[in-house]
């Protein structure tokens, strides 16, 4: 029988309280930087795609919906890179960051990733997409290692 997972956001309260403080933050940043709710959300939902959290793409598949994203583009989002005429040049340069943070590739293709979305995004913009992606790693990780479950929606 498996060992039952320890749900770390109810074992340290005050830990998940920091990093629900973290994504807040990261949004009002975002917002202040002139990203769109959609852009972070997608960044949210293909970080969770990369690592396979379905808890956090349950939850923030809503979340995109109501941010102005089409079923479209999040179904093909896996693929962004050959579908390019659904999604803007800041979406592109977002998606590729998130994927940077999340995947942590060498040096040279980090550099390149970023030269690219620099050219797209100001720094205002870059800062806040890592922390978008960052800060869903981070939860991403949480769900996983907590075993969060995904709930029929009705």
């Amino acid at each position: 029988m498996a060992t039952p997972r320890v749900s770390i956001d109810k074992q340290n309260p005050d830990v998940y309280k920091a990093l629900v403080k973290v994504s807040t933050k990261t949004a009002a940043a975002a917002e202040a930087a002139g990203l769109s709710r959609a852009v972070v959300e997608l960044v949210n939902l293909h970080c969770s795609q990369i690592n396979g959290c379905a808890f956090c793409l349950s939850v923030h598949y809503p979340d995109a919906i109501d941010a102005g994203l089409t079923p479209q583009q999040i179904a093909v989002l896996s693929a962004w890179r050959d579908a390019p005429k659904l999604y803007t040049d800041e979406m592109r340069a977002a998606l590729e960051l998130a994927e940077m943070v999340t995947n942590l590739p060498g040096h040279d293709d980090a550099n390149c990733a970023y030269e690219r979305a620099a050219d797209v995004l100001d720094a205002a913009q870059i800062s806040a997409v890592i922390w978008a992606a960052t800060s869903m790693n981070a939860f991403n990780r949480v769900s996983i290692m907590s075993r969060y479950n995904v709930q029929p929606h009705p």
